[in-house]
């Protein structure tokens, strides 16, 4: 009875130290979060101490963006790129649409800016005459 006892109180024990939310890292120990808001079925999560503030995904956005060949690709994402907290950038040749991801809140303003710096027109606004005259020729889809 008494081996029973203390085996009841040892599983007890670690079933408040360990979360049951294990994640491929392994989310356990003492001072962390003892669940976990999601199944982690076949999830990445992390899990953080149970003080500390976390930051879950990144912020995504889509804006249309004229252009005609890869070297427009090229330019459009390393502008897109160059915008404090973007952190990548996709832009679609066939769609003209640029996918950016960010780690914090980006204004499209900040985006379209990037884009007519170098020349690309874009859903909120259009390249100077000069900037787009710039452009190798077979950039030019005006």
């Amino acid at each position: 009875m008494k081996n029973l006892v203390i085996l009841v109180a040892l599983f007890l024990g670690i079933a408040v130290i360990y979360p049951s939310c294990v994640n491929a890292q392994g989310c356990g120990g003492s001072g962390m979060k003892s669940s976990c808001s999601k199944s982690c079925k076949g999830e990445s999560k992390s899990c953080a101490p149970a003080n500390s503030t976390t930051t879950t995904g990144s912020i995504k956005g889509t804006m249309k963006v004229s252009g005609k060949c890869e070297m427009c690709k090229t330019r459009i994402e390393a502008a897109a790129k160059s915008v404090n907290g973007v952190v990548s950038a996709d832009w679609n040749q066939s769609t003209k649409v640029l996918t950016y991801t960010s780690k914090v809140a980006i204004k499209k303003e900040d985006i379209s800016n990037a884009m007519i710096k170098v020349g690309h027109d874009t859903e909120i606004g259009k390249a100077a005459a000069s900037t787009y005259s710039a452009l190798p020729g077979c950039c030019k889809y005006r």
